[in-house]
């Protein structure tokens, strides 16, 4: 991959901790959960589980089976399809990072061991393609063979868990960021996970989207983007429309917003000089471009993001 762009993708998350829990459930059970602000692992270690999220079919885990949410999605979990859910809040009202809990639910039906992790990060810095990621990426256990660090790393994971360990919360942390990081690199070299992922492992769109992502600043065109590929500009505008999901100027304007609300944020340099940094020559037109994006100018969103709610 061009300048490792897997890695480019997931640096700026800056995951800030993982809650963990370890659920045994018998049939009949199904818990579902609301949008989360943090990627999710689920890992079938005993037994089978359904996944259902809206506009997706049913997904069935198998023992061994990963389940990755880039995003947090909604989703449920139960033993079967259309069965009728619990919340999660009812059954973990409070899931801090750093902390981790086992859990015991349902009937006398069929066991299923899970274990789960959240990994917070903080949303803003999530670049455009990593938004783009699909909702839900599944490795099957074949697929986890592929990949022994990995598939090892989810088995010690889903064993026994002293939290109260010295360092117990820093080694959850890295060992599932390990497993997420992982996980993507396996859905890439196995030909899942959705057109996103395929981009990133095409040569030419990966080229291009590598400089999007780490050279935002240079004055970019559609035809500049192509000859990083080495493809023409038609075939190149429309090989990354179908697997990035938007036109090449559209992502290039959205990495470039990330990155000026990041500076308006974290640093005092004043408007023109951001406007600079990310390839607007022009205070005007990177005000006008500011707005258009977000609806706000960068003094009002400045201004709310230091004040806070």
């Amino acid at each position: 991959m061009p300048g490792d762009l897997l890695s480019e993708l997931l640096a700026p998350l800056r995951l800030e901790g993982v809650f963990h829990s370890r659920w045994l459930a018998r049939a009949p059970w199904a818990i579902e959960g609301e949008r989360e602000s943090c990627a999710l692992l689920h890992y079938v270690a005993e037994g089978a589980v359904t996944v259902e999220a809206p506009g997706c079919a049913p997904v069935r885990l198998e023992a061994g089976d990963l389940a990755v949410f880039p995003h947090g999605s909604v989703h449920k979990l139960a033993d079967r399809p259309g069965r009728a859910a619990v919340p999660l809040s009812a059954v973990l009202p409070e899931r801090s990072p750093g902390t981790t809990r086992s859990i015991e639910l349902g009937g006398p039906g069929p066991a299923a061991v899970l274990l789960c992790g959240g990994l917070h990060y903080q949303r803003d810095a999530a670049s455009p393609l990593y938004r783009a990621l699909p909702p839900v990426i599944v490795l099957t256990a074949p697929a986890l063979a592929a990949h022994p660090l990995l598939g090892d790393t989810l088995d010690r994971l889903a064993g026994a868990w002293d939290p109260a360990e010295p360092g117990a919360e820093l080694v959850a942390l890295r060992a599932f960021e390990l497993v997420f990081v992982l996980a993507l690199r396996a859905a890439m070299a196995g030909r899942t996970g959705g057109p996103v992922l395929a981009a990133l492992r095409d040569p030419a769109i990966a080229a291009a989207l590598h400089a999007v992502q780490t050279r935002f600043a240079e004055p970019w065109t559609v035809a500049a983007l192509a000859s990083e590929a080495g493809l023409s500009r038609s075939a190149f505008a429309a090989a990354f429309r179908a697997l990035v999901g938007e036109a090449p100027m559209r992502h290039l304007t959205a990495r470039r917003m990330q990155e000026a609300a990041r500076l308006l944020t974290e640093t005092g340099l004043a408007h023109e000089r951001i406007g600079q940094r990310v390839g607007y020559q022009s205070g005007v037109g990177f005000h006008l471009a500011f707005r258009q994006w977000f609806g706000v100018t960068p003094g009002d969103y400045r201004r709310t993001r230091r004040e806070g709610p």
